[in-house]
């Protein structure tokens, strides 16, 4: 069986706001290529069933009666799409519904894609409505140490220290193609068989960290992790975080944690760990208060709490 090119995940939690400019970008961008968008709604209370049912009957829409996550939602259009072991897709691209893509944004990550067959994960440039850059498009591995040098505010001292700007991998050009630990899952193109070799999302990771979890285990697998920035894709970033900031932060702070059990803690003697996970839910307790003192429109919305 001839496979299509691409599946497009994308998983919906009350974004019609965002996800109707979002599928007309879409609409352009798959223009001659072979692909299918699955939409998985994790239960969403505004509009965004019957709009995409009576104006978007293109799309294939799972939808889900409760709110599991962004790692269980992207894994059940994945599954949809044959992956891991039985993908009817080369490639799969998952992709917020705050996005924007220019109409040859898929055939050049595609092309390059194909050109370079040791890439198991090729992520875009992503800039936010303002035009500046969203740093989680390029990161280091956050082990202890990285994480200490971003949240200390020693990252931001010396950006372009490899050691001390390691977070956000600040020290490399934006604009220069890069070898990275990790894309951002807002908009990354996976290959097929990469995903067979790592096997898919852990949903365990509620919201954010899934997609560094992701990629550490496809570049375990031997696989190229590249930063494009020759195709730029809008991140208005927030859609759904931005109505529950409390539960962003509680969720990227968890995330912190997990993604710590999973991959050093065996690393550290017991006590190391305990002031780590403490350190953690001190740092999430002290941004959930500040973060309630703020004015709504300057809370904290998006990916990664400063």
């Amino acid at each position: 069986m001839n496979k299509q090119e691409i599946a497009i995940i994308i998983v919906t939690h009350n974004s019609w706001d965002h996800l109707s400019n979002c599928l007309k970008s879409l609409e352009k961008a798959t223009q001659n290529i072979s692909s299918t968008v699955f939409i998985i709604d994790n239960a969403s209370t505004d509009d965004t069933i019957s709009h995409l049912t009576s104006e978007h009957k293109w799309c294939t829409l799972i939808t889900n009666k409760d709110n599991g996550g962004y790692s269980k939602g992207n894994n059940i259009g994945l599954k949809e799409a044959g992956f891991p072991k039985s993908p009817i897709f080369r490639y799969a691209l998952l992709l917020n519904p705050d996005t924007i893509l220019p109409p040859t944004s898929l055939n050049q990550l595609l092309h390059y894609m194909n050109n370079n067959p040791e890439i198991g994960v090729l992520g875009p440039k992503l800039v936010l409505a303002n035009g500046k850059l969203d740093k989680a498009c390029k990161r280091g591995l956050p082990t202890p140490a990285t994480s200490f040098y971003h949240m200390s505010g020693l990252a931001k001292l010396f950006p372009k220290h490899p050691t001390l700007g390691r977070y956000n991998m600040s020290y490399i050009d934006e604009d220069s193609i890069a070898d990275v630990d990790s894309t951002v899952g807002a908009c990354q193109l996976i290959r097929g068989e990469a995903l067979e070799k790592s096997g898919l999302l852990d949903e365990m990771f509620f919201m954010y960290g899934e997609d560094i979890d992701l990629n550490v285990r496809i570049k375990q697998s031997g696989y190229r992790i590249v930063y494009y920035p020759l195709v730029t894709i809008k991140h208005l970033k927030g859609t759904s975080t931005r109505k529950e900031p409390d539960l962003m932060i509680k969720s990227f702070y968890n995330a912190m944690k997990l993604f710590h059990k999973k991959h050093f803690s065996d690393n550290y003697p017991h006590i190391i760990n305990q002031i780590i996970y403490l350190s953690i839910n001190l740092l999430c307790y002290y941004k959930r208060v500040t973060n309630q003192l703020k004015p709504s429109h300057k809370r904290i919305v998006g990916s990664a709490p400063k």
